[in-house]
Parts: structure tokens; C-alpha cells; sequence
């Protein structure tokens, strides 16, 4: 359990003590603010946490994470100063942040529980009886005129088997059917008589999650239909029946001739009785084809079918079925269902999942670890970048962090509430790259999804790209992205309609682009569009005085993921890293420095230099400097060029000319190794 001290118990802190309080893997040990009436030394006192006005009094109290939540930039320092070797001290702008989210998320959840208290107000209010039950038959909703119409109160129904309540039911045969019933008629064991619709309920992953059964007392109107064969009273009494539904119902005689509407109807298309009866079917119709005219020549009902009516072309789902009496058809009813409220909400819940998407997995400039000189001028080169629309050519080795980078300049960027999607251009092949990257239309090639499919970069729209690996696309493609940087538009694949986007394109290479426009393998003019802000990331090499930051920082990562506690690392073992060739830069010191922890007995807590000693690392800085002497009188690109050849002629021997083997030892992409094969003829 970590040891956790808050200083500063303003709002930012009151939400965070909220926050780790309700954590069982935290223990607040005391909330500290000069102001003796803050809210949050208040619930403080409310949780009997200890609480104080001087935090040095504390630090020494085997802290394990110290929260500033009081934004004093002093305090930080302070804190950051006094702290043990083992204390993370965290800023108080995460706090804020936190605060903020925590906030919007209350106003969303606010938001969607209203909702769905109007959805289930309206479903309460509706005259048809409703009951919804899971996949094992259970009762999970049902409305007050089910309620009445069956005769049970929804405690009796919920979280019952539906056969104990209604013993002639036949929502479990749609369960294993997977099929719906349509307008049936079921005798109710209280003498009731309705007609029932039972429909499966399918999620979007095509498992079957429950049925629902939508059903109309009818009881009445067949006792009247019985007792009185007068065809105008039945007619009268039908109409009072259809108008004085909720749902908007249309009928329609054999010929297709609007009969009968009621004020529902009007309500959501906004035709009167003039507009529509004794008019084709056809009249009400915005966009798409009319319902009725089609089940009146198929004699099938249609269900869940989206189109829009009325002069507002309202957005509607629309159920038609036709009217069959002694086996000929009289005409056809239709149901209309408003879908904007469902929209609405469902719009909300994406902007939700969205925030929660972009508070996950991301990486800000606060995460990236380093004071030595090159990595300074690499991460202001990145926040200047991060205010600017201009597109970001990060360069650098294999594992210097190119990625962090691109993820802070996003969350730094005005584009930081929108999507960021990351693409590893060497990963995909370019027919699977192409339509990932751009879309295609329905139909442009065999196995494309119906309807087409939006390409990440309409995704993204708003937000920001990370194209990874740049240097490997082919020349059509990076024609293809010309274009997109040049018009700010893409035509998806099989289309031939401009799509206009705007997004911030971020691009990673570790590959000398120069070289490449040399070797014809990169556009030039791709080149120039790219290199507008380019962004050095220095490797390990560069910025060995970053070692025992970055070593701490991995330690403590380490001992979260496997469970250990090492402190640190002692200065022999430190030294023997700091003359070590680091060909792997950051991503292989993660490697060094997990697999000493790895391999240490669970009580040693310092990372000593027989851990790392069997690990046969090269130091390989003589080796670096006699290859530099033999290189004596060529240029630096040659110098380069020479050992990277014999670098990789050596991998490949080792490997047995397995180029699969080869390729994943050197950590670089099939495509790319390939390419240096045939660079330096090494087959």
C-alpha cells in the first residue's frame, strides 16, 4: 500500500482525497494547508485523516508519493528538494487537470442519467405494454401499462423468470429462435386478450443479449367487435384506439391510398389529415421509398427501416406491416419512430468515451525524462512546435522516444480534446495501408465492408496523426500524402469525391531522409512539406548524463509492474552502463535494467554491477573508436555507412542469414532490413 501525502487541500486536493480514499491500494497519511479552513482539511477531518499546516513536518515519514495541489511554484521546488530518495513528488497541475475532468465527467453522467430518466419516463407513458428480459429469461424492465395490463407490480416482475409471471409466454421461443413474432395474440391468465410484437435484442457484436415483447390490451375491442357488427361503431372505436397511441400510425388501403393517421403522426412529421388521406403513399415521403407501397406488393412487413418524412425530413425508424383478413390483402399500418433523442444521447456517449480515450495511454512533456543539453533544446524545438499548425518531422534512432514526443505535442496542441491515432507505416502492407489510411467506397475491392469504411485519417479529423516509420512508404504512397499535406483533402479508395479534412500531421523516421531523396526512394518535394519543423531526438549516447533519471524513472515503473522494491542503482554498476554502447537507446536500458531486476534476489535493493555484468553488454565505446579510426580520411555519412555495414554483415552471420532473426536482434522493420541488404550487397 503506497504512503500518500497531499499538500495543499484546495479544490484540486479535495478531489483528489475523494479519489484516493475510495482506493484501497493508497493510504493517505495527512492532508497539509496553511488555511485552517479549507474544504479539504475539513473532509479530512471528516475521514479522521491527519491533517496540519506544515508539510516538512511529514516528508520524513516514509512517504511514498507527495501530491502539491497547492500550485506554488516554490512549494514544488521545495517538496522536489526535500523529498527522500524514494518520494515521487507530483505537480500540482496534474491536480487541477484532475479537478477539471472530474468535474466535466459529473456534468456528462448528469447529463446521460437525465436522459435515460426521460427515455424511461417516455416508455412509462406509452399505452403498450412493454416487457424486456435477458438471456436467461430473467425480467430486467417493464412499463406501467405492462403493470396494469398483466395485473403484476414491477417488483413481482423484476428479476423473475417471465414463464413464473406469464405462464403461456413465448418470449423464451424468440430466445432460442433468434426470430421476431409479429402481432400475435396471447390470452393472458387474468382474461385478457392483446396483441404482442416479441423481437430478439442483438448487440452490434451479434450476440444475443434478451428479448422485448411490445403488446396492445385489446380486450375491449373485441367484445365490441363481438356484440355489435356495426362496421362504422368498430371503425369509430378503432380510430379512438389508434389516436390515442403515442406512437405515430399511418394506414394505407390495398391500393396504397392514405387512410388513416392519428395526432402522433402529425406530431413528429408535421402532415395533417389534408396532407395524407386520400394521397398516395408516396406524399410523406422526404428521402428514401414508401414502406407501405412496398409491403402492399410483397405482402411481408418491414421493420427497423430509417428514412426521412415530412417537410422537416425528420429522421425516423419505420415498421410496416400489411392488413390481411380471410386471406385477402385490405392494406397496410405502419409505425413511426422518432430516432433524434436516441442520436442525442448516443452522441453523448461518444464525446464521453472520447474523453476517457484521450485521459488513457497518453503522454504529455512532464513524461519525458531528461536535463542534458540535447534533450533541452529537442523538447523546446517540441513545445514551439506543439502552438503551430506546422507539421513535425521528428528524427532519431530506433527508441529515443519518438513516439512520447509526438503523444506531448498532441496534448500540448488545441487539438488535444480530439483523436489522436497513431500509424506504423512499415507495419502494413501498401494495398492494407492505402485503405486503412485513406477509406475506401463500398464495392471498391473483393471483401469491402458494406457501405464503405472512413480511413483513419477522416477519423482523426480535428485531431492529430502520428505517422511512424515515414521513411518506408512507397512513392505512391507518399504521393498520396503530398497531396493530402498540399490540398488538405483525400479521395478514399474506389472514390472519386474529395473529402476535405484538417488534421495536424506528426511524422517519425530513423531513416537519413537526404540519403533517400539520393537514392530516388523519397520524394524531395515530399521532403521539403515534412521538414518544416524538424525535431532532433538525441540518442542515449548523446545524453548520458540523463542516465540516473532515466534508470530511476525505469526502476520505479519495474517494481509497479512486477511487484519489487529496488531503490537504486550503486555507482560502479552506473558506470559500467555510462561506457556501454546503447544501440537500442532508451528501449534497450528498459530492457538492461528490467532484466537485473529480474534476476535479483527479492530482499537486494540496489542494482549492483554483478547484476548487469552476465548480461555480456559490449562496452562498446573502444569498438566505436577503432571503427572511427579506420574510417580516418573519409567523410562522417562514409565513417556511418562503414560500420553500420559491418554492424549488420556480423548480425547476419550470427543469426544464419535469417533475415526474420536478423531483423527483430537490430529492433528495425523486415522492409527496412531488406532495403540495407541490398544497400550494402551483403547477399
Amino acid at each position: 500500500m503506497k504512503r500518500v501525502l497531499i499538500v495543499g487541500a484546495g479544490k484540486g486536493g479535495s478531489v483528489l482525497l475523494e479519489i484516493l480514499y475510495a482506493t484501497k491500494k493508497m493510504k493517505i497519511v495527512a492532508v497539509i494547508d496553511t488555511n485552517k479552513d479549507a474544504g479539504g482539511l475539513k473532509l479530512a477531518k471528516e475521514y479522521n485523516i491527519p491533517v496540519d499546516d506544515d508539510w516538512k513536518k511529514w516528508v520524513d515519514q516514509d512517504i511514498d508519493i507527495i501530491i502539491e495541489a497547492t500550485g506554488d511554484k516554490r512549494v514544488l521546488e521545495e517538496l522536489i528538494e526535500q523529498r527522500t530518495g524514494k518520494t515521487v513528488v507530483i505537480p500540482g497541475t496534474v491536480a487541477y487537470i484532475i479537478s477539471e475532468l472530474f468535474d466535466e465527467k459529473e456534468v456528462l453522467l448528469n447529463r446521460i442519467k437525465l436522459q435515460m430518466n426521460n427515455q424511461e419516463l417516455i416508455l412509462n407513458n406509452i399505452r403498450d405494454g412493454m416487457i424486456v428480459i435477458n438471456n436467461q429469461e430473467q425480467v430486467q424492465f417493464v412499463n406501467k401499462s405492462a403493470e396494469k395490463i398483466v395485473g403484476y407490480s414491477k417488483k413481482d416482475f423484476e428479476g423473475k423468470n417471465i414463464r413464473d409471471i406469464i405462464e403461456s409466454t413465448r418470449l423464451p421461443n424468440v430466445l432460442r429462435s433468434q426470430r421476431r413474432e409479429v402481432n400475435q395474440k396471447l390470452f393472458l391468465e387474468n382474461g385478457k386478450k392483446v396483441i404482442t410484437t416479441r423481437i430478439p435484442i442483438i448487440n452490434a457484436d451479434d450476440h444475443l443479449v434478451g428479448a422485448f415483447a411490445v403488446f396492445k390490451d385489446i380486450t375491449e375491442v373485441m367484445k365490441l367487435a363481438e356484440e355489435n357488427t356495426d362496421l362504422n361503431e368498430v371503425k369509430t372505436m378503432l380510430e379512438a384506439i389508434i389516436n390515442s397511441s403515442d406512437e405515430a400510425i399511418s394506414v394505407a388501403d390495398e391500393n396504397g391510398i392514405g387512410l388513416i393517421i392519428n395526432p402522433a403522426y402529425t406530431r413528429i412529421t408535421g402532415l395533417k389529415e389534408l396532407d395524407i388521406i386520400g394521397k398516395p403513399a408516396t406524399t410523406d415521403i422526404s428521402e428514401g421509398e414508401s414502406m407501405h407501397m412496398k409491403v402492399l406488393q410483397t405482402r411481408r412487413a418491414v421493420r427497423g427501416v430509417r428514412m426521412k418524412v415530412g417537410p422537416g425530413k425528420k429522421d425516423v425508424l419505420v415498421n410496416v406491416a400489411p392488413v390481411i383478413v380471410d386471406g385477402k390483402l385490405k392494406g397496410s399500418v405502419g409505425i413511426l419512430h422518432d430516432v433524434s433523442e436516441i442520436q442525442s444521447l448516443t452522441s453523448e456517449l461518444k464525446r464521453a468515451r472520447q474523453i476517457i480515450r484521450n485521459l488513457e495511454a497518453k503522454y504529455t512533456f512532464d513524461d519525458i525524462i531528461g536535463t542534458s543539453e540535447a534533450m533541452k533544446i529537442a523538447l523546446e524545438q517540441a513545445k514551439v512546435g506543439a502552438k503551430t499548425p506546422a507539421t513535425v518531422l521528428l528524427r532519431g534512432e530506433s527508441g529515443t522516444g519518438k513516439e512520447l514526443f509526438a503523444h506531448a505535442i498532441h496534448n500540448e496542441s488545441d487539438r488535444k480534446h480530439n483523436k489522436f491515432i497513431r500509424v506504423n507505416c512499415a507495419a502494413l502492407a501498401e494495398s492494407i495501408l492505402e485503405s486503412e489510411l485513406f477509406g475506401y467506397e463500398e464495392g471498391a475491392f473483393s471483401g469491402a465492408k458494406h457501405g464503405g469504411k472512413k480511413g483513419i485519417f477522416e477519423e482523426a479529423n480535428l485531431g492529430s496523426i502520428f505517422l511512424d516509420e515515414i521513411g518506408e512508404l512507397s512513392l505512391n504512397m507518399q504521393a498520396k500524402l503530398l497531396r493530402v499535406l498540399q490540398e488538405n483533402e483525400i479521395v478514399r479508395v474506389g472514390g472519386t469525391d474529395p473529402i476535405t479534412i484538417n488534421v495536424r500531421i506528426i511524422t517519425a523516421t530513423n531513416v537519413n531522409l537526404e540519403k533517400a531523396i539520393m537514392n530516388k526512394t523519397f520524394r524531395e518535394d515530399l521532403y521539403y512539406r515534412l521538414n518544416r519543423l524538424p525535431i532532433f531526438i538525441p540518442s542515449l549516447d548523446e545524453r548520458l548524463t540523463d542516465l540516473p533519471d532515466l534508470i530511476e524513472h525505469i526502476i520505479q515503473k519495474t517494481n509497479q509492474d512486477y511487484g519489487r522494491n529496488v531503490q537504486s542503482i550503486s555507482d560502479a554498476a552506473l558506470s559500467v552502463l555510462k561506457k556501454n554502447h546503447w544501440p537500442g537507446n532508451i528501449r534497450e536500458l528498459e530492457n538492461v535494467i528490467g532484466r537485473a531486476m529480474i534476476y535479483m534476489d527479492l530482499n537486494e535493493e540496489i542494482i549492483n554491477e554483478k547484476h548487469i555484468s552476465y548480461l555480456n553488454m559490449v562496452s562498446s565505446k573502444n569498438n566505436i573508436d577503432s571503427s572511427i579510426q579506420t574510417a580516418n580520411g573519409n567523410s562522417l555519412q562514409q565513417a556511418v555507412e562503414q560500420y553500420e555495414k559491418e554492424y549488420i554483415s556480423n548480425v547476419y552471420k550470427k543469426n544464419n542469414f535469417n533475415k526474420t532473426k536478423t531483423a527483430k536482434d537490430l529492433k528495425v522493420s523486415i522492409r527496412n532490413l531488406y532495403y540495407k541488404i541490398e544497400k550494402y550487397k551483403l547477399e
